[in-house]
């Protein structure tokens, strides 16, 4: 005896979700990567960047420095001792990029995929909030430290990507909420645009103890910038979910130290992983 109609259009359905569901979970890297590089190829962003040495770019723009180990709760040692491995290949690739006028830098075109074969190992990985362990994992150190540059520098941020989750309390922040670009191959880039008359290089040095980068151009920049956090707020969105908010703005100073222009560069909206220590969101 057969089952009734509609038990069977709930099983063609059902196995029809599964097969979809299955073609995705197949065809989603390579169609990810085909974007990808079409949008590296097409016509519009200059991909075309160049590497020269230091000499000539002797006016620093931006500079900044962070450690290589943090002491991260639930963080674990060898991930992140894998981690500098990841960087270091990465840093071979960047170190001495040049962009001049009108040229775009795309974190993922430079460093390319980060696969075993290339050298990189198992390095810390956020996924959903949750740390796990992911071949070329630590390389968001790496577009925290050229994003944070680039916002001190004439340079325009065309793609970067926000962590959605905050991970860790704020122990020993330097740096506001939300000023860091989260990556993941291929599809979460960080790209950087040169709309500027002078070409820019870039220099990136891993040491034993830091990652270390600058931003240096052929001559004098007066002005100097400054990132500005406003609106920070943590609201209670249900039972033990919190979500915190703010906004990045970027202050322009000219020569003489007056305030030139302000602009908008981030909002960011992160779901807080861990017991906020601020008193109750309303």
């Amino acid at each position: 005896m057969g089952a009734p109609p509609d038990l069977w259009s709930h099983r063609v359905v059902r196995t029809g979700n599964r097969f979809l569901s299955l073609v995705r979970l197949a065809l989603g890297p390579p169609v990810r990567r085909i974007r990808r590089e079409f949008a590296w190829h097409a016509p519009g962003a200059d991909f075309r960047v160049e590497r020269r040495g230091p000499e000539g770019f002797t006016h620093i723009v931006a500079t900044h420095s962070s450690p290589l180990l943090r002491p991260l709760p639930r963080a674990d040692l060898g991930l992140q001792l894998n981690k500098i491995v990841n960087l270091r290949i990465a840093a071979g690739r960047l170190d001495g990029v040049v962009l001049n006028p009108g040229v775009r830098l795309s974190f993922w075109h430079e460093v390319g995929r980060p696969s075993r074969r290339r050298g990189f190992v198992e390095g810390m990985v956020l996924d959903h909030g949750c740390i796990t362990a992911g071949v070329g994992g630590g390389l968001c150190q790496m577009t925290n430290l050229l994003y944070w540059m680039s916002l001190h520098a004439p340079l325009t941020v065309v793609e970067r990507w926000r962590h959605s989750y905050d991970v860790f309390p704020d122990t020993g922040r330097t740096q506001p909420f939300g000023s860091g670009a989260t990556c993941a191959w291929p599809v979460l880039d960080l790209q950087i645009e040169n709309r500027t008359s002078l070409p820019y290089r870039l220099s990136v040095t891993v040491n034993d103890t830091h990652l270390t980068g600058s931003w240096t151009t052929t001559e004098p920049h007066l002005n100097r910038y400054e990132i500005e956090e406003r609106g920070h707020r943590i609201t209670h969105d249900g039972p033990g979910l919190y979500v915190r908010h703010n906004e990045l703005w970027r202050l322009t100073f000219d020569g003489n130290g007056s305030l030139w222009s302000e602009e908008l560069v981030a909002r960011n909206d992160a779901l807080m992983m861990y017991a906020p220590f601020l008193p109750p969101a309303t």
